[in-house]
C-alpha cells in the first residue's frame, strides 16, 4: 500500500469506533467505546500496520471515545500500549480540542499543520466531519454514505499537507472491521 515515491504523503481518516449510547447531550464527549467499538479499533490497527500505513503523526479529537480508538488503534499496530514499548518508533500524537463536532475546513487546517517531514498522518474525529472531508479530497471517493464508525479513508496527498485542496487527494482505499 506505501508508495515508493518520497514525495507522496498519506492521510488516513478514521471515524471514532463505536461508542456506548449517552444518558444526554451533555456527556457527549465523555461516552466510552463499547465492547465492538474496541475490538474494531484493534482490527483497524492491525489493518494499517498491514498495510505499511503506521502514522507519523497522529491527530485526535479530545473526545474520550477517539482518545480510546486511537488507543486500540496503536495496540492493533504494535501489540503494546501507544506509550512505550520496544515495537520502534512512536508517532507524535496531537490531541486536538478542535477536532471535535468540527467542520471539515477546521480539519484540513489542522492537517495542514502536520509536520512537512511526516509521510503518514492518521487524524481521528467524527461525522459528519470526517466523512465530509474524505468528500472534500476525493468527491467521488465515499460518496453520500459517509464513514462508519471505525471505518478508514486512505487518501494520497501532495508533497506538502499544506497545499491539501478540493479534490486534491484521491482515494486509494477504505477499510472496515466488520460488513
Amino acid at each position: 500500500m506505501t508508495d515508493a515515491d518520497p514525495d507522496t504523503r498519506t492521510l488516513v481518516l478514521l471515524r471514532h469506533a463505536k461508542a456506548e449510547q449517552g444518558s444526554d447531550a451533555s456527556d457527549d464527549a465523555e461516552r466510552p467505546l463499547s465492547a465492538r467499538g474496541n475490538a474494531d479499533a484493534a482490527a483497524a490497527g492491525a489493518w494499517l500496520a498491514h498495510q505499511g500505513l503506521l502514522p507519523d503523526v497522529v491527530i485526535c479529537s479530545t473526545a474520550r471515545r477517539t482518545r480510546q480508538t486511537w488507543h486500540g488503534v496503536a495496540m492493533g499496530m504494535t501489540g503494546s500500549p501507544p506509550e512505550g514499548g520496544p515495537t520502534g518508533p512512536r508517532p507524535t500524537v496531537r490531541y486536538e480540542s478542535g477536532a471535535y463536532d468540527a467542520h471539515p475546513e477546521e480539519l484540513l487546517s489542522l492537517v495542514r499543520t502536520v509536520d512537512p517531514a511526516a509521510r503518514t498522518a492518521l487524524l481521528i474525529a467524527h461525522n459528519p466531519g470526517i466523512s465530509l472531508l474524505s468528500a472534500f479530497l476525493d468527491p467521488e471517493g465515499v460518496g453520500d454514505e459517509g464513514l462508519r464508525t471505525a471505518e478508514l479513508a486512505v487518501h494520497r496527498c501532495p508533497p506538502g499537507w499544506a497545499e491539501l485542496s478540493r479534490a486534491g487527494a484521491p482515494l486509494t482505499a477504505r477499510h472496515t472491521a466488520r460488513d
